[in-house]
Order: structure tokens, then C-alpha cells, then sequence
């Protein structure tokens, strides 16, 4: 989430005086939106075919916590702002940042999202088309992986990696299914720097269900429903000049997160790279507050 999000891993040496001014604004934006309502799937890079209710603004902070062999521990965070503006269109902007020890704290830039979904009944598979402006520079929030990413990536100091800005379109398709309280998605990514870069693709596939697909007869913090679980994994896949799996980097891990109470969803996933391409070992965090209806909110106690 990006920037910067409020979790307990930045205890790592060096870096919790920086992360003061974050736990500052999460503990705002939790008192101002305290009474609202949040229901999300445990995922940190797949895409579902679900979208915002029309009207309502999501809120997310995720984090992921990573160190590449030979390299600096790094944070990559982003602060997401998701608005559903019809049933069928979901927007979405981030900020971005990321804190390297034995560096600096910087801010990455910024991404705009957009999701339509065609068909707006629930089919076997429901497909979501995303397209997405980005930019950035020095980023390290991997939000996906695309093309001949890898570790050699994050051992640039933050000063060197600042000076290549990368302005790039992004398009996916988003397939999603709905089977017995499971959810299953998959994602097929296409991203094109838009200097003089051939495409880079990349996918994502996750699948999650509630631990317990029916509801209490009583208000709970901790019963099965208020918990999903689940696994993801996602990769790169080359460019058009090399399209498949050599020299790309990928990942899987477990997924779970809690629905609390005032409507804060938590989540957690360690995830594993799987070849030595990849970075040994990720751990995401991430939080999320939902305001329902937010703009009739500036209008309650009008004449």
C-alpha cells in the first residue's frame, strides 16, 4: 500500500525513525473511518473480478518487505485510493514509496487505474478489462512482475535507480470465478514502457474462500467467516523478443487476512521465490477501510 503503510515489520534496524510520520496517518485515517465497512479478498498482486460498490472509496495501505542476496532489506508501500464510480467501473490511484536501509526513503510516483467489467450478471468466468498509467521510478512495491524482472533489479542505490523514470501503459485481463465459496482469478499482463521498449508480459493467479462459508448466530471478532485463506502466485513471462520463462522471476505463498471490527481488513502473506532469479523470500502486509457512500455523507442534515 504506498507513502507508506503502518505495519509491525518496520521494526528492522534503521528504519523505524522513518516510519513515524506513517503510523501517524494510519492512526488518522483509522479514527476517521472508524465506522466503516471493508470486505476483501486476501490478494497482493492477482486482480479479482469483483469491483467497488458504486459510490463507496476503499482505502489500502500494503507493504511488502523483502532483502536480495548481496543487497540492502528494502520496503516498498503504497497508499491506494479505490472509487467505485458505476457498477461496471471501478478507479483507482496510488502513491507510491519505498524505504532501503543503508539508503534513503523516497517517493516512487504514481499510478491511475481503471477496471470496466462488461458483464455485470455473475457468469462461470466474469472478465475484467484494467488499464493503467504509471509513473514512477525506483519503485520496489512489485505490485507485479513483468518481463525479465529479478533481483539484480533492487541492488541499485535509490539515487542511480531515480534517474530512469519509467512512464508505462499497463493493460490485464482479469478472469474471475465464484465456485462453492472459493473465488479463483487469473491475470494476464501486458506492459509497454512508453519510450522505445518492446512489450513485457506477465501473469498472476490466485484462488481463496472464507474458513467458514456459513455466519454466526452471534456477533464475533474471530469466528471462521471473518477469516479468508488462500495461496498466489505470478511471474514474468518475457517480452516479444523472448516471450516464456527463461530468465524471469516468480513467486507463490499462502494468503490470509481478518475482517475486524470498525471495518478493518488485515492482511499477511509470506511468499517464496521459486527460482534464483527471484528474491528468496517476500512478506506482504497490508490494511484496508472502506467508506460507504461517501460523497451523500457531505450531504446528511441538508434541507
Amino acid at each position: 500500500m504506498k507513502v507508506l503503510s503502518c505495519n509491525r515489520f518496520a521494526t528492522t534496524d534503521g528504519l523505524i525513525p522513518s516510519m513515524r510520520p506513517v503510523v501517524v496517518l494510519c492512526l488518522f485515517v483509522a479514527v476517521f473511518i472508524g465506522a466503516s465497512r471493508a470486505q476483501e479478498r486476501p490478494y497482493f498482486v492477482t486482480y479479482s473480478h469483483e469491483m467497488e460498490e458504486p459510490g463507496n472509496l476503499e482505502i489500502e495501505f500494503f507493504s511488502v518487505l523483502g532483502k536480495p542476496p548481496a543487497g540492502n532489506r528494502f520496503i516498498g508501500s503504497n497508499i491506494e485510493f479505490e472509487y467505485g464510480v458505476t457498477a461496471w467501473w471501478t478507479s483507482e490511484f496510488y502513491l507510491d514509496g519505498q524505504i532501503t536501509q543503508h539508503d534513503s526513503t523516497i517517493f516512487t510516483g504514481y499510478r491511475w487505474e481503471n477496471r470496466f467489467r462488461p458483464l455485470l450478471r455473475e457468469h462461470w468466468i466474469n472478465p475484467v478489462i484494467y488499464i493503467e498509467f504509471e509513473n514512477t521510478s525506483a519503485d520496489k512495491a512489485l505490485r507485479e512482475v513483468v518481463g525479465h524482472d529479478g533481483r539484480d533489479d533492487f541492488l541499485e542505490s535509490n539515487a542511480a535507480a531515480r534517474q530512469d523514470k519509467e512512464r508505462e501503459l499497463e493493460l490485464k485481463l482479469i478472469l474471475g470465478s465464484n465456485y462453492h465459496g472459493w473465488n479463483i482469478s487469473e491475470n494476464i499482463i501486458a506492459e509497454k514502457n512508453l519510450s522505445n521498449e518492446p512489450w513485457e508480459f506477465g501473469y498472476a493467479v490466485a484462488a481463496s474462500r472464507p474458513l467458514s462459508l456459513a455466519a454466526s448466530a452471534h456477533n464475533c471478532t474471530f469466528c471462521g467467516e471473518k477469516f479468508q485463506a488462500g495461496a498466489e502466485m505470478y511471474g514474468g513471462l518475457g517480452d516479444r523478443y523472448s516471450f516464456g520463462t527463461h530468465l524471469t522471476s516468480h513467486y507463490l505463498g499462502p494468503l490470509i487476512n481478518w475482517e475486524g471490527p470498525n471495518g478493518m481488513t488485515l492482511s499477511f502473506s509470506p511468499q517464496f521465490g521459486l527460482n534464483n532469479y527471484s528474491i528468496p523470500r517476500l512478506y506482504r502486509f497490508g490494511v484496508s477501510y472502506e467508506i460507504d457512500q461517501l460523497f451523500s455523507r457531505f450531504h446528511r442534515g441538508a434541507p
